[in-house]
């Protein structure tokens, strides 16, 4: 009975609080709705939003997710990177691009997904950080369809048997790109080698006279004799006396024939230079004459005239290193002075020859290649193409702008400041301008779009005098302009203009060479979008690039339009 009676006592109290015990709500709910207001702040600064392209697709087909964010030009916005789709599977993130629309930045993200089991799929939400605060999108339904495949009319074949694949042809071109290289290398180790050799046999020469004696017992020593090697033996003696002579009396001795050198040595003694025996001189002209009748006549000469003949020619040596004068001071230093003079002139003479060998290897080693590559191909692997290496580089296919020009470029344009144009003096709502290059490089590349205000129509060949006077203006003199309808792949119809002009890099200068151009203008019903490619045309790659670009060319059409 207490605990009913106490029950009811709180309950009376409760229906009698007084006015003052209402404040705390009153509090709390003004607290509330402070809270809600800054939330409602901050996410009017900073809108993220989530859609796919379609909700039905093919298996393996590809999903566009896209993910937008509206916030200042101060937030930091950081998108998901990682495969955070699952199920479904993320092929590939495409570049962030960027609008500006009334003082606020749009960043759209765009991902590829797709999904190769059919069924029901639920795309999860996606966490994006603003200034490291997170937001998460909604949540996306996707129905992947099996494809319908009917048998009663699909025609059934048997399995192909196993065909014999050839192997690849021999790469020839890389086997060169091997072998000039270690040729090269070969040919100075073999230069270096030979060089070191010949200066330690220059090092280990002995003077005149003992080198003679030696080799007049190293000749002693062999078997020519006994083998009845006589012309041989006799080319050895003879050789003997003149090295010694060419080093000690004359130094023409060896490059002169028997009679020059007897003739040489009495004009020696008749000058006064050496004090030689004129039985000396006859002996050895003696010697000289029966070595060309055994080298040249195949003479036989008496037994034991070869011993008197070698034992002679030692005399003579003997004899010519008495009578030579021991070199003075001055003769000393004079020599000394030709030798290094000489010395000097002889390694002059192999850094020409190394240099010169060096040279007549590159110069054959590119003429090979230049035969199996082409001369042209050479040219720009020596000098350098620029335009090659863009178009033989890696593309980047990429959307520009709103609504967007979608196209494949050898490298990605950059986002700059739009400059007052003609044709974008009235009712322009926005206008976004992306560039590569400048006007005087070898390529420049140039897309921009503009969005109108007010809906109206656009007469391209307006537009585009209005577009070729910004073009002159910006540097483009004595323009050639020819114009052209044009069409992309996908049948959406622009006009093209299209022809030469030159270059002004100053207010004084004008480039000699002709810049080629190509201009193309798509007209929506509220906007215009421009494609502006300049190029210096080397006859192929260039031509390449602006074919593949221009076949690459996709627009994104407004929904205006689209209806």
């Amino acid at each position: 009975m207490l605990k009913k009676d106490n029950i009811l006592i709180e309950f009376a109290r409760a229906s009698r609080l007084p006015v003052r015990s209402q404040r705390p709500f009153r509090y709390t709910s003004h607290a509330l709705f402070s809270f809600l207001f800054l939330l409602f702040s901050f996410y009017a600064t900073a809108q993220v939003t989530s859609s796919i392209d379609s909700t039905k697709i093919k298996i393996g087909e590809e999903i566009l997710y896209t993910i937008s964010v509206q916030a200042d030009s101060s937030d930091v916005v950081a998108f998901p990177e990682e495969q955070t789709f699952a199920p479904l599977e993320m092929i590939e993130a495409y570049k962030t691009d960027t609008t500006y629309e009334a003082s606020k930045y749009r960043l759209i993200k765009k991902y590829g997904l797709t999904q190769f089991d059919s069924g029901h799929y639920t795309i999860p939400p996606q966490r994006v950080l603003i200034n490291n605060k997170p937001f998460l999108t909604d949540s996306l339904l996707v129905e992947v369809k099996d494809v319908i495949i009917d048998t009663t009319k699909q025609k059934m074949f048997d399995i192909k048997p196993a065909v014999e694949v050839k192997g690849p042809p021999f790469n020839w071109l890389r086997l060169l790109y091997w072998l000039v290289p270690i040729l090269l290398i070969l040919g100075v180790a073999i230069y270096l080698f030979q060089r070191k050799k010949r200066k330690d046999a220059a090092k280990k020469q002995l003077p005149p006279y003992e080198e003679a004696i030696v080799a007049l017992k190293t000749l002693d020593n062999s078997q020519l004799l006994i083998e009845n090697k006589s012309k041989e033996y006799y080319s050895s003696l003879t050789e003997i006396v003149k090295r010694y002579l060419d080093r000690e009396v004359d130094e023409a001795a060896l490059e002169s024939t028997s009679d020059e050198l007897i003739s040489r040595l009495m004009m020696h003694k008749d000058a006064g230079s050496f004090d030689f025996d004129l039985e000396t001189i006859r002996k050895l002209d003696s010697i000289f004459k029966r070595a060309d009748l055994v080298k040249f006549a195949k003479m036989n000469q008496e037994s034991g005239q070869a011993e008197v003949d070698r034992k002679t020619i030692e005399e003579i040596i003997n004899e010519t290193h008495e009578v030579i004068p021991e070199p003075t001071e001055e003769e000393l230093l004079e020599n000394k002075e030709y030798l290094e003079k000489l010395e000097k002139r002889r390694k002059r003479r192999k850094w020409i020859l190394g240099v010169s060998g060096v040279v007549a290897a590159v110069i054959l080693a590119g003429f090979i290649y230049g035969s199996v590559t082409g001369f042209d191909n050479l040219k720009d692997k020596v000098l350098g193409n620029e335009l090659r290496e863009l178009s033989e580089g890696r593309w980047i296919k990429s959307e520009y702008g709103s609504p967007a020009v979608i196209l494949e470029t050898p490298k990605v344009l950059v986002r700059a400041e739009p400059s007052e144009t003609n044709a974008a003096k009235s009712r322009v709502s926005g206008k976004d301008y992306f560039t590569y290059g400048e006007m005087k490089s070898p390529l420049y590349i140039m897309v921009s779009t503009t969005r109108f205000s007010q809906k109206q129509d656009i007469a391209l060949e307006t537009a585009l005098d209005a577009v070729l006077d910004d073009l002159e203006q910006s540097g483009a003199k004595n323009m050639i302009v020819k114009r052209d309808d044009f069409e992309t792949e996908k049948g959406i119809k622009g006009i093209k203009a299209y022809g030469e002009f030159n270059v002004q890099v100053s207010d004084t200068k004008v480039l000699k060479e002709k810049s080629t151009y190509e201009l193309l203008l798509f007209a929506q019903e509220n906007g215009l979008q421009e494609v502006l490619i300049v190029y210096h045309d080397d006859g192929k790659y260039a031509e390449e690039i602006k074919n593949r670009m221009e076949a690459s060319i996709e627009l994104e059409i407004s929904e205006k339009d689209g209806k």
